[in-house]
């Protein structure tokens, strides 16, 4: 069976998890969590990275940050997981949802104008498969309603939209390390703050609402409960995990890229019979090849070639998001602006494809014989 995802390992990671240990140093901010966030803020020129528990937390604390309150509306697509919208939800507001583009699958530009009303209070692209979402035309529209932008970019490390790393352009971005990204702690994300004005406050929310961070850097003498706030800290030794792989983040994101570059083009003979549909990549974008995927006809195809045919053949194949409009909470906290006319069709029709640091070339000549045999 080839797996559809196989968690990124480069060999160092025990070895630096048993120095977190012998550091007796394994819960938040220790060496390895400090080299993480100096290494992201590196790479992608934020004014501070935050290592947190999960993305969802990352998102979370931009809400926090951005101070959304009940009864706010925030933007965003439906095609997207779970996470993007609770953030906001547990802050008391509603996801608006509107159309996605059919090529990338990111969030339509041209319709989060018609969607705001004098309650919006953030956008929230979502940068799907690590394509940058046309972020020149999102600002824009923020800058001129006087809005947030908080960049879901769960999928979008080491991409970049117009020579811009996502989760860069917003006020506030957000990474994901679940075990099933390009780079993974098991369980984690980043907080990405652009504007070192809310560096203090992001601080405190992520350290229960105290001044401890303050307190280490020696800036007070004692640490104190000054504001709410959460524990969003992860341990060091899920850090020292996430370590070994961002000190070979390129090596990492070139072998991905070419299996990406492989099952293109093993599988354009196929788009040009207009059989299957293949990623597009727009021109401004540097993508990380997060995943591969394909369209096919519609979801019964869809059905018949994940559960019959490529599992019956040891390739192991899934499809993506069930729109979140569509879901029962959806139903009951949010609501979609304007005609689903591309979100609910194109994600019916999409097969994700195993992508993983370690899938080779063969492993991608065999995939791509089975979805041939299965049209023919």
């Amino acid at each position: 069976m080839i797996n559809f995802n196989v968690p990124p390992f480069t060999g160092n990671e025990i070895k630096y998890i048993k120095e977190a240990v012998d550091a007796q140093k394994i819960c938040g901010d220790g060496r390895f969590t400090k080299q993480c966030d100096r290494w992201i803020e590196e790479k992608t020129g934020v004014a501070k990275s935050l290592l947190t528990t999960s993305c969802t937390h990352a998102t979370e604390l931009a809400a926090l940050l951005a101070d959304i309150k009940p009864g706010d509306e925030v933007i965003m697509p439906s095609y997207t997981f779970v996470s993007t919208a609770d953030a906001f939800v547990l802050r008391g507001a509603v996801p608006v949802f509107v159309d996605i583009r059919p090529d990338t699958m990111n969030i339509d530009e041209t319709k989060i104008e018609d969607a705001i009303t004098p309650k919006t209070r953030a956008i929230v692209p979502v940068h799907y498969a690590g394509v940058g979402c046309e972020m020149d035309t999102i600002m824009d529209i923020a800058k001129r309603h006087g809005l947030m932008v908080i960049e879901d970019a769960a999928q979008g490390i080491m991409s970049t939209y117009k020579g811009r790393a996502l989760g860069s352009i917003g006020d506030f971005g957000c990474y994901s390390f679940h075990e099933t990204k390009n780079f993974s702690m098991g369980e984690g994300g980043a907080l990405l703050i652009r504007d070192p004005e809310y560096i203090e406050d992001a601080e405190i929310f992520r350290e229960k609402g105290t001044d401890r961070s303050k307190y280490f850097r020696g800036q007070v003498d004692k640490y104190r409960w000054v504001n709410y706030g959460s524990s969003y800290l992860p341990s060091d030794m899920n850090a020292a995990y996430l370590w070994a792989q961002l000190e070979m983040a390129d090596e990492i994101t070139s072998a991905r890229l070419a299996r990406w570059n492989e099952y293109y083009e093993q599988l354009k003979p196929l788009a040009d019979k207009e059989l299957i549909e293949l990623p597009v990549i727009p021109s401004e974008c540097k993508h990380n090849a997060h995943m591969f995927y394909i369209k096919v006809k519609d979801l019964d195809m869809r059905t018949e070639m994940i559960d019959r045919h490529l599992k019956s053949n040891g390739v192991y194949a899934v499809f993506h998001y069930v729109p979140l409009h569509t879901a029962p909470a959806g139903l009951k906290y949010a609501r979609f602006h304007g005609e689903d006319v591309y979100t609910t069709k194109e994600s019916d029709r999409l097969v994700r494809l195993p992508m993983y640091y370690r899938l080779t070339s063969d492993d991608v000549t065999y995939i791509c014989e089975k979805v041939k045999e299965f049209f023919e």
